[in-house]
């Protein structure tokens, strides 16, 4: 399934309808680990496995690679580094820091063709969260793409703010009660960090 576009609004975003909240733990410091090692935030599982790797980073860049494995000096030595579409310049591929932190940063997850379809920038855009049942409104950033079949996805911190549970493994909501809004072309701030846009 390929979940459509939503029509843009007069001043250029794009609105989705009403979605749950599923749980994206990527770019997390401490999000995945070797089995057996540590208590990471998410199964393994769900980052790929060997041969076939999609949640983390990998020595040559590809699904095939050997898992890249924080050091002495990273958050979480020993654990995985886990990336986003989003990566901030300046770092290099393995560094942890490179990519969003889910656990601290409201982030939230777009159906990937949506970048292409867009008019105007998406990754690193502003976006917004609304809970249509308290009203709330949570500013955030587009900092990652999903399957296509996939709406309604958002970082560990946004969870937090939103007041859903928050872990990878077993939180999020199916509860049909959040709007997603994005501003593709106007560059998100969040928590005092200014996103740069990232053309596809």
């Amino acid at each position: 399934m390929r979940i459509p576009l939503p029509s843009q609004n007069p001043d250029g975003s794009y609105t989705t309808p009403r979605a749950g909240m599923m749980i994206d733990g990527d770019g997390a410091r401490n999000i995945y680990a070797p089995r057996g090692f540590g208590s990471p935030l998410d199964f393994i599982a769900n980052a790929g496995e060997p041969g076939n790797w999609y949640g983390i980073v990998t020595d040559n860049g590809k699904a095939s690679g050997k898992p890249v494995i924080q050091k002495k000096g990273d958050p979480f030595p020993g654990y995985y580094v886990s990336a986003t579409s989003y990566e901030f310049p300046g770092f290099s591929r393995g560094d942890p820091y490179r990519y969003v932190d889910s656990a601290t940063v409201p982030y939230i997850v777009l159906p990937s063709h949506w970048r292409a379809e867009a008019h105007g920038v998406v990754l690193g855009c502003k976006a917004q969260i609304e809970d249509t049942h308290t009203g709330n409104v949570i500013d955030s950033v587009v900092a990652d793409f999903g399957p296509r079949g996939k709406l309604g996805e958002a970082s560990i911190a946004a969870a937090n703010l939103c007041g859903v549970r928050s872990s990878p493994k077993d939180g999020g909501t199916a509860d049909l009660r959040f709007r997603y809004t994005f501003w593709p072309g106007v560059a998100a701030e969040v928590l005092g960090v200014k996103y740069a846009l990232i053309a596809a």
